[in-house]
């Protein structure tokens, strides 16, 4: 009997039917189902369904009468309309709720995931050797540049350093409106695309699903091809400069030399070791340094796989911690990403990028929309899964361990050593957002008091019990007792918890 091969909506790319052993049967006629139910249990954003949709869809007429292509109710229900009783594989897919149903149904076999750089067992191997030890992702970094000899010389990592984040946390050059970076790529749309937009518009008319955010013109790649244009553009033109400004913030360079790379990943399109060893071979050549070379590697190679290891590595009791006790909802003027309802500056103009393109790099999200969240005390699980739906590279394994271990520490600390939040002034040192803005970064009480600022003094104060045992939170905790206003700061917080800033 045939056994057919089953293709989830991020296992798009041509590693996911390698054969062999722990691959597909050669030539095996290939499955993809279109559930309409995903969209009915999420508020997406709507450039994200449109994204994933068309991304499946340039796939399957790649494959052409290679594939069945369902589109169905759910995911049982196209299966069976597919292959009926035959027996099918697939790769361990990337949630758990994916991974629970396929076990679930008769004829499926689960094969071992692809799309990462280290096997589930292997990452436990590793974890279970450092008895006593946190988990750091420094530590676990390290390990995997060395077991896949990524930017090595030898025993000794290439720049003759391991971490160059010190070359790589500088604040936007003074007076610079853009870092004046090449143009990242963007595809041009298809007859595909303009399908998947009628059919949204279709499902939105009949009430069927409902999403949030702008879905304008499509920013992201599709298709194989679109996407090694895309890690072309970057290696070619933006990798050089990506790294010493990496953790910058300007408003009117929401992309600065980031990758864009993300989603390509996230959907399968691209392979992690083709894109790390393609920016390694950058720098041999001479054409990008070490330090934006290292930062870009560290990104996949370190952080990316670090956090869909602790997925799966924690186990789903994970999803539920709240070691600090945030239950508050998210208001509904950050649920419909409503930028026009904010005055801060920051959060306005990072919120207005998340509603129009699905999209902002990892320090908007950590250290303002993130860091907002933590100081107003929001549900963990709540944030969590806003940024599952808002963002176009967010997947359920990608958002637990960033959400609710690092950005707002609700795991008490097994992942990072300490909650990642600040005040006004790193937003001013790191960003260009504070100067036109209507609250001013150093004050903590009044009309123009920073949000920001209020909020860590707010959030320090609320946790002064856990965190000043916290070596990396000592001093932090200690200046509390400096403020003379702190009474004052509370109270005027404490008025502004559902409000937009």
């Amino acid at each position: 009997m045939t056994t057919f091969h089953w293709l989830f909506g991020d296992q798009l790319g041509p590693h996911f039917l390698t054969p062999g052993p722990q691959g597909p049967d050669r030539d095996a006629p290939v499955v993809m189902i279109e559930a309409r139910s995903v969209f009915r249990r999420r508020r997406f954003h709507r450039a994200k369904a449109h994204l994933i949709l068309s991304a499946m869809r340039h796939r399957a007429a790649e494959l052409g009468d290679r594939v069945r292509y369902v589109k169905a109710d759910t995911y049982r229900e196209g299966l069976r309309q597919a292959v009926g009783s035959a027996p099918v594989t697939v790769h361990h897919p990337t949630s758990r709720a994916a991974l629970g149903l396929v076990d679930a149904l008769d004829g499926v076999r689960v094969l071992p995931a692809r799309g990462f750089l280290v096997p589930h067992d292997d990452f436990r191997t590793w974890a279970e050797g450092r008895t006593g030890q946190r988990l750091r992702q420094e530590d676990f970094y390290r390990w995997v540049r060395q077991r896949h000899d990524l930017l090595m010389d030898g025993a000794q990592p290439a720049g003759g350093r391991w971490n160059h984040d010190h070359d790589n946390r500088r604040p936007p050059p003074r007076g610079a409106g853009t870092l004046g970076a090449p143009d990242p790529y963007r595809p041009r749309e298809s007859a595909v695309d303009d399908e998947v937009r009628h059919d949204l518009d279709r499902w939105e008319r009949s009430g069927e699903v409902s999403f949030v955010g702008r879905d304008g013109p499509r920013l992201f790649p599709a298709s194989r091809r679109e996407a090694l244009a895309a890690r072309r553009r970057f290696v070619s033109h933006r990798l050089a400069g990506f790294g010493p400004h990496e953790d910058a913030m300007l408003a009117r360079d929401p992309v600065l030399s980031h990758s864009l790379l993300s989603s390509s990943l996230n959907l399968g399109l691209l392979d992690p070791l083709e894109c790390v060893s393609l920016a390694e071979d950058a720098w041999r050549r001479g054409d990008a340094p070490v330090n934006s070379v290292e930062g870009f590697v560290r990104q996949i190679a370190g952080w990316r796989e670090y956090v869909w290891q602790l997925y799966w590595y924690f186990g789903e009791d994970y999803r539920h911690r709240n070691t600090l006790g945030h239950r508050a909802p998210l208001p509904e003027w950050f649920l419909e990403l409503d930028a026009d309802a904010v005055t801060a500056r920051c959060l306005s103009t990072v919120l207005a990028q998340v509603r129009d393109t699905g999209w902002t790099h990892h320090i908007p999200r950590l250290m303002l929309l993130g860091s907002h969240a933590l100081q107003r005390g929001w549900d963990p699980a709540a944030v969590t899964d806003w940024f599952h739906r808002c963002f176009v590279d967010g997947y359920d394994w990608v958002m637990l361990p960033n959400v609710v271990g690092m950005s707002q520490y609700a795991d008490g600390g097994r992942m990072t050593t300490k909650p990642y939040t600040s005040g006004g002034a790193y937003v001013n040192r790191m960003s260009d957002y504070c100067g036109p803005c209507a609250y001013r970064p150093t004050e903590r009480t009044g009309d123009t008091a920073c949000p920001f600022t209020a909020g860590y003094w707010a959030f320090l104060h609320r946790h002064r019990a856990r965190l000043e045992g916290n070596p990396r939170m000592t001093q932090a905790v200690r200046g509390l007792d400096r403020l003379t206003d702190l009474d004052a700061l509370l109270e005027q917080h404490r008025g502004h918890t559902d409000a937009p800033p």
